[in-house]
Parts: C-alpha cells; sequence; structure tokens
C-alpha cells in the first residue's frame, strides 16, 4: 500500500512571513534525486580521471639498458627490470635453446654460462649482467663442429625426449670447467640440479666423463 502523501493534503504556506514553503516529499525527493546524480556525476568523474592519472603512472613500468656479450656476439636491449635472463634470450634474442621447465630453478633445463660459471638462467635478473659474457647451448659449437660433450651426448644416446638436454650439456660443461668429474659419483653430486623426466642419468654422466678425459 502506498504511504505517499497527497499534494493537496500538504497545507498552503501560512502567510508573506515565512521566508519559504516548505517542500512537499515529491518535490524533496526529486530535488535531491537530481542534485545526487549531479554529485555523483562530479564525483565519479573525478575518480575517473584520477584513475586514468594512476593507471598511466602504473604503466610506466621501470626499465633499463644492458650490454652484454651473447655467444660472442655483443648485445644492448632496453627491458623492463624484472626481466629474466631465460625471457631476454628466449623472447628478445630468440635463442630458445634454453628450455623454461619449472621457472623457478629447480629443474635446470635453463643452465647457460655467465662469464663461465653455470647458472639458472630462469632466476637471474638480466639487468645485474651489464658487460658479461653469457654462452647458452646455441654458442657451443664451432659451426658444423659440435662440442666435445655435444658429440659425447650423441655417442652415449644421454637423450630421449631431448628438453632438459640443453641444460644438462651446459651444467655438465660447467662441471668439467669447476674441476667436479673426478669420479661418477661426483659428477652426480655435481650434476643433482639438472633433472632429466626420462631419466637418463646414466648415459648423461658417462658423456659427461668421456668428455673430461678427452676420449
Amino acid at each position: 500500500m502506498s504511504t505517499e502523501v497527497p499534494e493537496s493534503a500538504v497545507p498552503p504556506p501560512g502567510g508573506t512571513d515565512e521566508s519559504s514553503p516548505a517542500p512537499s516529499r515529491r518535490t524533496f525527493i526529486a530535488t535531491t534525486a537530481v542534485g545526487g546524480a549531479v554529485v555523483a556525476g562530479g564525483v565519479i568523474g573525478g575518480t575517473s580521471l584520477l584513475g586514468q592519472e594512476e593507471a598511466s603512472a602504473a604503466g610506466a613500468v621501470p626499465s633499463s639498458r644492458v650490454s652484454l656479450t651473447v655467444n660472442g656476439a655483443r648485445r644492448t636491449v632496453t627491458v623492463d627490470n624484472r626481466t629474466s635472463l631465460l625471457d631476454l634470450l628466449r623472447e628478445h634474442f630468440e635463442l630458445t635453446g634454453s628450455k623454461k621447465g619449472c621457472n623457478a630453478g629447480a629443474c635446470g633445463a635453463c643452465t647457460v654460462l655467465v662469464d663461465g660459471q653455470r647458472v639458472n638462467s630462469c632466476l637471474t635478473l638480466a639487468v645485474r649482467l651489464e658487460g658479461v659474457e653469457v654462452t647458452t647451448i646455441e654458442g657451443l659449437a664451432d659451426g658444423d663442429q659440435l662440442h666435445p660433450l655435444q658429440r659425447a651426448f650423441v655417442d652415449q644416446d644421454a637423450f630421449q625426449c631431448g628438453y632438459c638436454t640443453p641444460g644438462q650439456i651446459m651444467s655438465g660443461v660447467g662441471c668439467i670447467k669447476e674441476g667436479h668429474t673426478g669420479s661418477p659419483q661426483e659428477i652426480r653430486e655435481w650434476m643433482s640440479g639438472n633433472i632429466c623426466r626420462c631419466g637418463c642419468y646414466v648415459k648423461i654422466v658417462r658423456a659427461v666423463e668421456q668428455t673430461a678425459r678427452g676420449k
């Protein structure tokens, strides 16, 4: 049931000494609605403008210019400060040999050499590598001449699906340079950061051992 009071039921103004007539409920609601819409529009408009400014400021992602040598070639690029070395190699330089496996430094599929030392490129910020030398799987071979460890992987049939192979080989090269090839047990220990889902560990160890012995 409606509770609205008819305008006819509202008493007229008492006299000329009253400053202004009392507004009817309908007039009050209409005035409030119009005024509220104007106010709301102003607030919404202001918020929208502020939001655009904030969005513009947020869109200015911090970036840096970095120069490094990759596989013997000097490269200079401006990248988002959050870019990993792995993403720099794959997405900016199109060197897709280094694989993105876990992207958390646990599988070793992204292993590359930085100044001769093996690193997980997924955990390494590109902007911190100013002036360094990076070697990826693409930079190991000398033209058509395979690196000795690459050849050993072929000889020993040390891969199956091949996804982890680039990281295994790069880690193996680092392991040999570090001198951690005194025994199969030592090789397994120092290659333990590289996971092979196919289980080719025995042949991988043989390939590293073959290369270390120069056979």
